[in-house]
């Protein structure tokens, strides 16, 4: 079938639909990860967003349960060079374009993603709208025009969890995997072995889900916490009232600054335990301590950013996906250190409160492109909260 992307600017692009029948509006962004592409669809900071990936064949592997970061897939719609109807591996359950059509989810194919990236890069992170029913471009050019930006939107209560709930599974699912001429084992890291494994008592950790990842929560497993997830308006006061060796803020889509009771929260409970925050809980933490959030010209979305920690001078090589980010001038740097910076454009990517417990990332350190270079900060809010408690 036809399918259009359509710009706010009037520029349009033709190319084959794939997926769902529909038209999605809108932010449209673009993801330089070389691989992990359901990972990218069942993000939730994706949530009001296309995205166009830069690598350019998509789909051939296929999808699985064990590569969704969340439920669903949360992004409106994707926009690729060569859509693959076909997937060849052998833990494929089914084909990425089925996938994609369960879930409604418009696909774009067969454009030329290069030139959509530079015209993103240049003129910035424009509104779109992605349609495989609607032949009339200038329709089309209309609705992107109308569409809303994600300015000033609190999208993180829309995605986040309705009721709390308890998080055990480890970095790995154990099963036997059938593969031609053998049988492969994968290990299981869970609450309940992992503490038969590990001497030290494990930590009690909540986490609250602006749009949290699985595999975030694996990390935290398999580092040694016993973690209960809470939706994002969840009241400090019934946190602290669980009373946690330590609190995690996660990531999520939308306008940091509209996220006013998260910013509130995480004031009530500075000082009174550690807290651990990534992505949009780094830009939280950043407003929580007095500072302010500003909106990238397109954006950090893709797993290879080089960050450096200022303090050792080491250099991690990370996966983003954000569109906002803490100014550090808005800081006050006699109690706020900052710990990280991206080598691309030297956008803050951490900081820690200098009398506190608390520290955050802007990136996403269990996502390991590194694959292990950001790992150390799961086991730093674990010595965190064992110091916090000695």
């Amino acid at each position: 079938m036809q399918a259009l992307l359509a710009l706010e600017d009037g520029k349009v692009f033709r190319g084959k639909g794939y997926g769902a029948r529909l038209e999605r509006t809108g932010e449209v962004v673009f993801n330089t990860s070389i691989t992990g592409y359901q990972e990218i669809f069942t993000d939730p900071s994706y949530a009001g967003q296309i995205v166009v990936l830069t690598n350019p064949e998509i789909g051939n592997y296929g999808t699985n349960p064990d590569d969704e970061e969340s439920t669903r897939p949360y992004i409106e719609g994707l926009v690729v060079r060569e859509f693959s109807p076909y997937a060849s591996n052998y833990r494929s359950e089914q084909v990425t374009d089925e996938y994609l059509e369960r879930h409604k989810v418009p696909v774009i194919s067969d454009i030329d993603t290069r030139a959509l990236v530079r015209h993103l890069r240049d003129r910035g992170v424009m509104r779109g709208v992605l349609s495989t029913v609607e032949s009339d471009p200038e329709k089309l050019i209309a609705q992107a025009k109308a569409t809303p930006t994600i300015d000033g939107l609190d999208l993180a209560k829309e995605v986040s969890c309705k009721t709390s709930y308890q998080w055990t599974k480890g970095d790995v699912e154990e099963r036997l995997i059938e593969v031609p001429h053998e049988t492969a084992r994968l290990t299981v890291v869970t609450s309940e072995s992992a503490a038969k494994l590990k001497t030290p008592e494990r930590k009690k950790v909540i986490a609250y889900d602006y749009g949290i990842k699985h595999n975030i929560l694996r990390r935290l497993v398999s580092s040694g916490c016993d973690v209960t997830v809470v939706p994002a308006q969840t009241l400090p006061e019934d946190v602290l009232g669980l009373n946690p060796d330590g609190i995690f803020l996660s990531n999520g889509p939308g306008d940091p600054e509209a996220v006013v009771y998260a910013q509130k929260a995480i004031r009530k409970m500075m000082g009174r335990v550690p807290i651990f925050g990534i992505c949009l809980g780094h830009q939280l933490t950043g407003l929580a301590l007095g500072g302010k959030t500003y909106k990238l010209k397109f954006g950090h979305h893709g797993g290879n950013h080089p960050v450096k920690q200022l303090k050792t001078g080491k250099i991690e090589i990370t996966a983003h996906n954000h569109n906002y980010a803490v100014d550090p001038d808005s800081l006050n740097q006699s109690e706020v250190e900052l710990t990280h910076v991206d080598l691309n454009d030297n956008t803050l990517e951490g900081l820690r409160s200098r009398t506190m417990p608390l520290f955050s990332v802007q990136y996403h350190p269990e996502a390991s492109p590194g694959p292990h270079d950001s790992h150390y900060l799961f086991g730093d809010f674990v010595k965190m909260m064992n110091e916090w408690r000695g």
